[in-house]
């Protein structure tokens, strides 16, 4: 009968540590699960990447307003001033200098003021008459005492005898001397050639004796030049 007991209570006690032995792997289980699936400080830097709202810059383009046309009124103040310290031009001549002068397709405004000028007033005259006129009415938009544009001394009131009602007669453009008055305008501006009439602001025709007490500068073909 007591071994009968003692049997029984081994199978008891076996039993007994072997639910024990389950339990504790059913808890290790659900422990490493947990472990697994957040720790508190996995979970908040989750839940504070979800919450907070990520920026991206953007560079901000604010279009800049367009640049004012140059105006064309004044003269360009790289214009050359009359003077006789030139570097030495490379043409043996003022007729082999304008030969070898392009004319442009096309001219501003003040250059076909200029050109005008020598047209009207020397085209049958030398070179060299020309180029005279050429620079007084150059000379006269640096001085400060005329206009300070081509245009603006051209046009100036009763100063120029070809110019009617403000404005130029019809010009042959396709004729040689036009090409010339263009050709010689540019040797003016560029001061590529020295001036017979350095310094010159006035001139008149040979024909006519005004009384001016301006500084006689040169007589160049039909024109006498003071300044």
């Amino acid at each position: 009968m007591s071994t009968k007991l003692r049997y029984a209570s081994a199978l008891s006690v076996a039993a007994t540590l072997v639910t024990i032995l389950f339990s504790a792997e059913g808890s290790g289980a659900a422990a490493q699960v947990y472990t697994q699936t957040a720790t508190p400080a996995a979970q908040a830097a989750a839940n504070e990447a979800t919450t907070t709202p990520s920026f991206i810059a953007q560079p901000v383009v604010q279009p800049l307003p367009d640049s004012e046309a140059a105006d064309d009124s004044a003269v360009d103040e790289t214009v050359a001033v009359d003077t006789d310290d030139d570097d030495a031009p490379e043409a043996a001549s003022l007729a082999e200098l304008v030969a070898q002068t392009p004319v442009p397709a096309t001219l501003s405004k003040q250059m076909r003021c200029l050109a005008g000028a020598i047209y009207f007033e020397s085209k049958g005259e030398t070179l060299a008459g020309q180029l005279a006129v050429g620079r007084v009415v150059i000379n006269r938009a640096v001085s400060g005492r005329f206009p300070n544009s081509y245009c603006g001394v051209v046009f100036q009131r009763s100063q120029f005898s070809f110019v009617r009602r403000g404005s130029m007669p019809h010009i042959r453009t396709s004729s040689h001397a036009w090409a010339n008055a263009v050709r010689i305008a540019q040797i003016a501006v560029d001061n590529a050639w020295t001036n017979p009439a350095k310094g010159a602001l006035f001139f008149h025709a040979t024909y006519v004796s005004p009384r001016w007490s301006h500084h006689r500068v040169a007589r160049i073909d039909n024109h006498i030049f003071y300044r």
